[in-house]
């Protein structure tokens, strides 16, 4: 129980003696006696009882000002003082001879404080949490507000049955231990997940935006099962802003609540939907207060379109927007504010943005608090506006928003306080760091590069200066490596992403790949966001790779790797990449598109000459329930240049990642003259690809959604060809002895006498197939079984393939 002290007081004159009256209650009843102050000092008090605590510390409490009396409130205020020090369990004040007495018990010194029971939470978390410590006073309020923290530490944990009781151990001359007895308890997790009044989204749907899951057999795994207040309130804004981005402006949760259903062993929670209808965006319109602000501009910074569904994210942005376009016109003070109107009979919602001159209100300074390790600067930089600067709620919260996805907090909370004038406000920023360096062994197995393991170590806040840094080796069956990678997230103070990698990587002869290979050098990147969704990668790279074919496969392999067998070729390459990215979510899309161009130019010295030119584009479409529709094309082009042959392994290689159902490097150009003791015909790659894919996607909905478990089913097209390199190789020794006629070679499309005799078609190659995608807790892991439907004769063909990565 928390100490709890009550004063009250009495003032009566009788021959100039004022009597003090008080009651104090700590953890009991007290009843002072009656004092006299006779208008005494401090220095005149007679303490008492006091073994730890110097007299003179106890005395100060009562001292006054020159020339003021030691009256009856000035008493009751050095009581109530006295308690709160928490040194003493009792303070008695009484009259003796004209002279004021202060008798005191201190309290208990703690010797030590120790935790008992307690096997599912280490002892070291418990006594962050704790307030009581060694060689401190023992305070009963203090030790039940301890007893408190560490059953909400175990109910952030799930379990709700712990039970905590806090005994003392006398180890004399005042000393005692403190220890806290822990039953634990079982386990309660979240049962179950219901919704209540859904009928555009699925439960399915609903769960994956939750941060909460339910309990099943890999509970063990997490702790997002178990019951949390603090995150189930977090779900609902996130439930509430999922319907808000798709149309739903009427949406809100009606309750929210958990039953504990002991027979399952967890909570039942049920959220209740009141969704309303989806809206369309209708008129979008914008109107200025401010004489010479251009509406057009503004306009055009509007991410809102009329027909669009509508969107309140669109609309932040919207806002974002225009207020930033408002400002370059030099109107720091103006704020743009949507206001919008349903029609109910239409279902739609006309925007109209207006621009008026908002308060003048200057950002004093800005404080930055509770960073214990990550630089003041880092967070700063995050802000678009400074000190000195006009104050912009919008500019605030985009800041806001950015602290929040940097990862580096737990918590992240802008607040405003009033400045040193009217017109000035000061900025606080309360955040709580968080662990970001991670280390993680990994594992996997793939069809084509068999048994992988991986170990890494990785920080995204390193040194708290916000950079990320990440040093991984990895040993397989056919692979060895190792990797650095360095990333400066704002590269001379701008928002531009800047860094390098080092990489070395070792390959062994495979049946997919006859030859050994070596590789090592590095890169240096910027990263430049254009827009939002517009982002420019460029990157300087340079590398060296080596093939060697071994004496056992020699006589077996194509004359076009005999030709670079051995030699060590650099490659120096300056390249970009152009990202454009609409998706929903970048790691389990279900709607939106994203497109990357790239282009690397090779021949900035070095070895190899080309232009190589590739694109990728992906498009999500939610076509009914969970039910999603992914189309993909690719495509690519690699050219020599400056009067140089290309090298064998400058083409694009091609299997699986273009058609399923085909083994890697089994597509495309091929030497048919080589080939046996094992080896298949080695490919010789191609300069000319494209691809396309369709795959419907869909949820296993008999399964749990915990299991992440989503099935596919899928057509794939395309085709490798125009192989550009040379088919008689005069400058290898013995090149005369291996003349072979690839006339009377059945597919070859080369004529005459020839060192290789080159298999080589445009024709479609095409498969369809069915996919198990599993989002499991040690990594995606993927099933592929594919039906080849065309193809060439000498293509090689692998129906099964199966890849996937773990974290333990």
């Amino acid at each position: 129980m928390a100490a709890r002290v009550r004063f009250v007081s009495k003032m009566a004159s009788v021959a100039g003696v004022c009597l003090l009256s008080t009651t104090a209650m700590v953890t009991g009843s007290i009843v002072l006696s009656p004092v006299a102050a006779l208008a005494q000092t401090a220095g005149s008090i007679i303490v008492e009882g006091n073994k730890r605590v110097d007299a003179e510390t106890i005395r100060s409490y009562f001292s006054t000002s020159p020339g003021q009396k030691l009256d009856a409130a000035r008493i009751d205020e050095a009581l109530k003082n006295l308690y709160a020090t928490g040194l003493f369990s009792d303070v008695h004040v009484s009259n003796r001879g004209g002279r004021m007495v202060v008798s005191v018990t201190e309290n208990e010194v703690i010797n030590r404080v120790a935790f008992e029971g307690n096997k599912k939470i280490k002892t070291e978390q418990l006594e962050a949490e704790t307030q009581s410590k060694a060689r401190s006073p023992l305070n009963k309020a203090t030790v039940q507000a301890d007893t408190q923290r560490i059953i909400d530490v175990y109910r952030r944990a799930g379990r709700y049955d712990v039970r905590v009781e806090p005994k003392t151990i006398d180890r004399g001359e005042g000393r005692v231990d403190l220890v806290f007895e822990i039953k634990e308890g079982e386990k309660l997790g979240i049962s179950k997940i219901v919704f209540v009044g859904n009928k555009a989204f699925s439960d399915y749907k609903l769960k994956d935006e939750l941060t909460t899951t339910e309990s099943n057999w890999l509970s063990w795994l997490k702790n997002s099962d178990v019951y949390d207040v603090d995150r189930i309130n977090a779900d609902q804004e996130l439930l509430r802003r999922f319907y808000l981005k798709n149309g739903y402006a009427d949406f809100r949760i009606v309750s929210v609540s958990a039953d504990l259903d002991r027979k399952d062993g967890g909570f039942v929670l049920t959220y209740v939907l009141d969704e309303g209808q989806q809206y369309k965006f209708g008129s979008v319109d914008v109107v200025s207060n401010i004489r010479d602000v251009n509406v057009n501009t503004i306009k055009a910074a509007l991410r809102v379109q009329p027909g669009q569904v509508y969107n309140a994210e669109l609309v932040e942005k919207s806002v974002e927007n225009a207020t930033i376009e408002v400002s370059k016109s030099g109107y720091a003070f103006a704020q743009v504010r949507p206001r919008g109107d349903r029609n109910f009979e239409t279902r739609t919602i006309s925007l109209v943005f207006t621009v008026e001159e908002g308060p003048r209100v200057y950002i004093e300074r800005i404080e930055v608090r509770g960073n214990t390790r990550t630089r003041d600067w880092v967070i700063r930089r995050e802000f678009d506006l400074g000190e000195g600067d006009a104050y912009n709620r919008v500019l605030v919260d985009r800041a806001e928003r950015r602290l929040r996805n940097l990862g580096f907090f737990k918590t992240v909370k802008i607040s405003n306080e009033p400045g040193s004038a009217p017109d000035r406000v000061i900025l606080v920023v309360d955040v709580e760091d968080q662990p970001t360096g991670e280390f993680s062994v990994s594992g996997g197995y793939s069809t084509t590069d068999g048994f992988i393991g991986e170990v890494a170590v990785s920080e995204k806040n390193f040194l708290g200066r916000g950079q990320f840094v990440r040093v991984s080796g990895q040993i397989g069956q056919y692979v060895e490596g190792v990797e650095l990678n360095f990333t400066e997230p704002y590269f001379l103070d701008y928002r531009v992403a800047a860094g390098f990698d080092l990489f070395y990587k070792s390959t062994s002869t495979t049946e997919y790949s006859p030859y050994e290979s070596t590789t090592g050098g590095g890169t240096l990147r910027l990263g430049l966001p254009l827009t939002d969704e517009l982002t420019l990668g460029l990157r300087y790279t340079l590398s060296t790779k080596e093939i060697r074919v071994s004496d056992e496969y020699y006589d077996d392999v194509s004359w076009a790797i005999k030709e670079i067998d051995g030699e060590q070729a650099i490659t120096s390459a300056l390249g970009y990449t152009l990202s454009y990215n609409m998706l929903d979510n970048n790691i389990d899309p279900t709607a939106g598109y994203l497109v990357e161009l790239k282009q690397d130019f090779a021949g900035l010295g070095g070895d190899v000459n080309y232009i190589r030119s590739t694109i990728d584009a992906r498009w999500y479409y939610p076509l009914f329930g969970d039910f999603v529709l992914m189309l993909r094309g690719q495509a690519g082009n690699v050219a020599s240049w400056g009067g140089e042959d290309l090298r064998i392994v400058d083409n694009f290689f091609k299997g699986p990642d273009l058609v399923r159902g085909f083994a890697s490097n089994g597509i495309g150009p091929r030497d048919l003259a080589s080939g046996g003791n094992g080896l298949d015909p080695t490919a010789l790659g191609g300069t000319l690809y494209w691809g396309t894919t369709a795959e419907l996607q869909f949820p296993l909905s008999f399964l749990p959604k915990d299991a992440g478990l989503k099935f596919a089913v899928f057509a794939d097209a395309g085709s490798v060809w125009d192989y550009q390199g040379s088919t008689t190789f005069e400058n290898v020794s013995g090149w005369q002895d291996h003349l072979v006629n690839c006339d009377t070679i059945a597919g070859s499309t080369t004529k005459g006498w020839n060192n290789v005799c080159v298999a080589d078609s445009d024709s479609v190659r095409s498969s369809v197939g069915v996919s198990l995608i599993w989002k499991s807790p040690f990594g995606p892991l993927r099933f592929d079984y594919a039906w080849v439907l065309s193809k060439e004769s000498y293509d090689e063909e692998q129906a099964f393939r199966f890849s996937g990565g773990t974290k333990f």
